[in-house]
C-alpha cells in the first residue's frame, strides 16, 4: 500500500504516515518483507514437521532454525515440543534434509511429517480488518 493510501485510510497526512511507519521500523515492532511464492521459485515440497525433543529444547530450536529450507520454527506445548516448516526442491531434497540433517541433531528423539497437499490461506494482517 503507498503511503498515500495509508494516509488516507488512517486519516493523517502522508508525511505523517510515512514517519510513524519509519518510527515502528526503527523501533523494531514492524518490518517490510517481500513474500515469494515457494512454487514459483523451484521448491515443489513443502512440510511442517512435529518433533519430540529430549533435553533443553530451545538449544534444539536453534539448531533448527539454523538449516536454510527451514522458514518457521516454533517452540511449543502439545503432542509436540518443535513445530519446523520446510521447503524443499522435492522428496529427496526432503529425505535429505530429514535423515542428514534433522534427525542427526542431538536431542530429537521422532519425527513426523505432514505435507502441503495444497495452501489454502496465508495472511500476515494479524489483528488487522
Amino acid at each position: 500500500m503507498s503511503y498515500a493510501a495509508l494516509a488516507k485510510k488512517i486519516g493523517l497526512s502522508e508525511a505523517a504516515a510515512r514517519q510513524r511507519v519509519q518510527r515502528m521500523l526503527d523501533a523494531g515492532m514492524m518490518q517490510i518483507v517481500a513474500v515469494t511464492d515457494p512454487l514459483t521459485l523451484g521448491f515443489h515440497r513443502q512440510v511442517m514437521i512435529g518433533m519430540k525433543v529430549e533435553g533443553d529444547m530451545r538449544a534444539v530450536a536453534e539448531k533448527i532454525a539454523q538449516i536454510p529450507e527451514v522458514d518457521y520454527v516454533v517452540v511449543c506445548a502439545g503432542s509436540y515440543d518443535i513445530l519446523a516448516e520446510l521447503v524443499c526442491t522435492d522428496d529427496e531434497h526432503l529425505l535429505g534434509l530429514l535423515n542428514d540433517k534433522i534427525r542427526t541433531i542431538d536431542g530429537v528423539q521422532s519425527t513426523e511429517t505432514y505435507v502441503y497437499l495444497k495452501l489454502a490461506k496465508q495472511t500476515y494482517a494479524w489483528g488487522t480488518p
